[in-house]
């Protein structure tokens, strides 16, 4: 059980379509969803959690409409991500695209962009999947499943060279040190 203001998932803070992504992972070899009453949370709590972390809470509510529709982007996202080819993945990301658009505006500092949504409760599932198309734009093969066995969190590799192949959650990258430096022959 945890208070609703921590957030029990391993690895947050990656961009907002990943992050949503995140919001189902393993613990203790179990499946966990954020939205579905993990850790004691209910399903708007888990809710208000995420877009709290993701620096949404001030733009949407948390509410059972928005839920729905972000779970809707998130299976989208996923497949999306499992298989970039897959045309049906496309549309489904597509069908939550159609829910906003952005509206160019000039502002004191130049050219800008404010989203719009016909029904707000869709602005954080379009979020996802905007962002979605960012990383896209940005290198589609920064975007990694981690490698370690019991992992399904995905991260956004920024390292330089874009050889990360383990998430940057507490245990992943740690196990795989410690695994390759006990592998080590000992000298004496």
């Amino acid at each position: 059980m945890t208070d609703q203001s921590t957030d029990p998932r391993p690895l947050t803070g990656e961009p907002v379509a990943l992050d949503l992504l995140n919001t189902r992972w393993t613990h203790g070899g179990e499946p966990v969803d954020l939205f579905a009453g993990a850790f004691g949370l209910t399903r708007v709590e888990g809710l208000t959690l995420w877009l709290r972390s993701t620096g949404l809470a001030g733009r949407f509510r948390a509410d059972a409409a928005t839920l729905v529709h972000l779970m809707t982007a998130r299976e989208a996202l996923a497949r999306a991500v499992a298989d970039p080819a897959d045309e049906s993945a496309r549309d489904l990301i597509d069908a939550v695209l159609e829910h906003g658009r952005i509206r160019v505006t000039l502002t004191a500092e130049g050219a800008g962009e404010r989203p719009e949504f016909a029904d707000p409760a869709w602005g954080p599932a379009w979020t996802a999947a905007r962002n979605y198309l960012d990383l896209l734009g940005a290198g589609a093969d920064r975007i990694r499943a981690c490698a370690s066995q019991d992992c399904t969190l995905r991260f956004l590799d920024t390292s330089p060279d874009g050889a990360l192949v383990r998430c940057p959650a507490a245990g992943c990258g740690d196990r795989a040190q410690a695994a390759r430096h006990n592998a080590r022959p000992r000298v004496r």
